[in-house]
């Protein structure tokens, strides 16, 4: 008789938000494992503290402590009111230290099994090769990225409603998949995709395929260094401000502000925080994700995007479409008479 086996259970298709939620469930994880390590649900269990007094009792970073904050609170853990802290009565009840239910030593030795973890790939397949070719690399994260976008670009395409536009530049283009979806919405409009030289020929390649390259100018550069192509009534930024500073930021939107001719606008798609910092939550996680990579970006609030935007001359600031999931839009104008 044939043993039964794993693969003769009915079982659902994944889905790609399936599998990629499942990618990213580690981060979750990691914020409740630093929150214990750092004993906060006992240090907050008492009465709210701002996130200066928590450091100070720390002795830890006051910013990347606040991003901490921001994120636990997000996920319910903690409770933020008036700038301040404290931890959610059921977590305090769990977590806290000394308390008689309370999980914490087990969620501490979960955390003493973080790095044991950390080596599984290692345990099974031995240390992985040396990456050595840069460009496969950057290949391979290009791809994921269109991978990752191409579904929701017509969606996004509608919301912007690029309307009598006639001269697209999309900044940080990569291979284009936003560059196509414009150009398929408003037959019309005619792009310059702006990208590091090696992802401009992979744009060329892309676009070259799917017969758009007559109406593209591909221009290779750098934004940290170089200025962005002049001659513009639409300018498009996605998912670049969260990789820079607040400084950079301004910088950036200086350059595209350059770039537009009077009366164009700028349209930027990222996390758009809620004022508190706490939402959507996917933004307030997407902060720790920049505060460990040590970059010095962040995920913004509309106000902290707004007020960048104006200190590059750009005026008339909404958000058009609030943020979920890295799909939040803000659009501001160069003002119609502007002479340089």
């Amino acid at each position: 008789m044939e043993e039964p086996t794993n693969a003769n259970v009915p079982r659902p298709a994944w889905s790609q938000e399936q599998l990629l939620t499942l990618a990213r469930a580690f981060q979750e994880c990691r914020l409740l494992l630093t929150a214990a390590e750092l004993d906060l649900f006992t240090l907050l269990a008492p009465a709210p503290l701002p996130a200066a007094d928590i450091a100070t009792r720390l002795h830890a970073n006051v910013p990347a402590l606040t991003v901490l904050l921001d994120a636990l609170a997000a996920m319910g853990l903690l409770v933020k009111r008036d700038r301040a802290y404290q931890s959610e009565p059921s977590a305090s009840e769990l977590l806290a230290r000394g308390r008689p239910g309370s999980v914490l030593p087990m969620v501490l030795h979960s955390a003493n099994l973080w790095t044991r973890w950390g080596e599984l790939t290692n345990v099974v397949a031995g240390p992985p090769p040396v990456q050595t070719d840069k460009q496969e690399a950057l290949r391979a994260f290009i791809g994921a990225m269109h991978v990752i976008a191409e579904p929701r670009t017509a969606g996004t395409v509608a919301l912007v409603d690029p309307g009598p536009a006639r001269k697209l530049l999309d900044v940080g283009g990569a291979s284009g998949t936003y560059t196509m979806a414009f150009l398929a919405a408003s037959p019309e409009l005619r792009a310059t995709l702006f990208d590091r030289p090696p992802v401009i020929e992979m744009a060329r390649q892309r676009l070259d395929a799917a017969g758009l390259l007559d109406r593209v100018n591909l221009v290779p550069g750098d934004f940290y260094a170089d200025s962005l192509p002049a001659g513009h009534d639409l300018v498009f930024v996605s998912a670049i401000i969260h990789q820079n500073s607040p400084a950079q930021n301004v910088a950036l939107f200086r350059k595209a502000f350059a770039a537009l001719d009077p009366g164009g606008r700028i349209v930027i798609r990222d996390h758009v925080l809620s004022d508190d910092r706490t939402s959507p939550k996917a933004g307030a996680m997407f902060a720790v994700n920049m505060l460990v990579a040590r970059n010095g970006g962040n995920s913004y609030t509309f106000a902290e995007i707004q007020s960048a935007l104006a200190e590059a001359g750009f005026v008339d600031a909404r958000l058009i479409h609030p943020d979920t999931r890295m799909d939040g839009l803000v659009e501001a104008f160069k003002p119609p008479h502007h002479s340089p």
